[in-house]
């Protein structure tokens, strides 16, 4: 018999999410040239609205949405789904991943919130993956837990990965030269009370993970689905073709 999916554990999700959609998505020209990265289209369905739907189903009551390029045409897109549980954060100049949080703070509130990197593209597993992560979140031994995936799994991911992580799940940074076993997903849970002395203005989430890093608070968790790396126009395509064929491996005629 086949199981579609597993049943998790009795876990808490958190109830509020960001979604960031403020990029410029320079590598996806020419086709960020009109439409914002996740508005793209994969299988008739935007890259936001892939992320928006995924978390209201989990059971989220509430997502920040952050914009600034061509922040008019997330701004429409939104309104037409006419769901007061979306708000819309507004950039007048580009903060980044970690000067955006910082700003949308007041919507976020004091609890742990999902984030979601506005091109995050993926497939569950045997578990519904933002069941997995929310289950393996814990407050008293991390500051955020990030979703990985194995690079051998990721298809049209050519990079060095991420991280390394050690029995206990916590992370530590690639070094030059090196490759690591780890890519993340831009799917995480970040608990905000840990955003301290931060950078004014604009600054990359990535200073969070490292000062996280620092107090071996920066945890992973490893994704059992399908992720896709949506980076170039070749990388859009990709996915597209794999999301038409239903995910199956590419299988040489005899």
């Amino acid at each position: 018999m086949f199981i579609e999916q597993l049943p998790s554990s009795l876990v808490e999700i958190p109830k509020t999410a960001m979604i960031l959609a403020a990029g410029h998505g320079r590598r996806m020209l020419p086709l960020t040239e009109r439409i914002p990265k996740p508005m793209l289209v994969i299988l008739g369905k935007t890259i936001l609205d892939r992320s928006i739907d995924n978390l209201f189903c989990v059971g989220v009551t509430k997502i920040i949405i952050n914009v600034s390029h061509l922040a008019s045409v997330i701004v429409e897109h939104v309104g037409a789904r006419k769901d007061d549980r979306i708000i819309l954060s507004e950039e007048e100049l580009p903060l980044e991943t970690g000067g955006g949080v910082m700003n949308a703070l007041p919507h976020l509130g004091k609890e742990p919130f999902f984030i979601i990197n506005g091109d995050s593209v993926w497939v569950d597993g045997m578990k519904n993956t933002l069941m997995h992560l929310a289950e393996k979140w814990n407050s008293d031994h991390m500051d955020a837990l990030l979703m990985l995936t194995p690079t051998v799994k990721a298809e049209n991911f050519d990079g060095f990965g991420d991280f390394f992580m050690n029995q206990d799940g916590v992370l530590s940074r690639r070094k030059e030269k090196l490759v690591s076993p780890f890519a993340y997903m831009g799917l995480s849970i970040i608990n905000p009370l840990s955003f301290v002395n931060t950078p004014d203005g604009a600054f990359s989430l990535n200073w969070f993970y490292n000062e996280a890093i620092g107090r071996e608070r920066l945890v992973g968790v490893v994704h059992d689905g399908l992720w896709y790396h949506i980076s170039t126009p070749s990388d859009l395509e990709f996915a597209r073709l794999k999301f038409a064929n239903g995910h199956a491996k590419n299988a040489p005629f005899f």
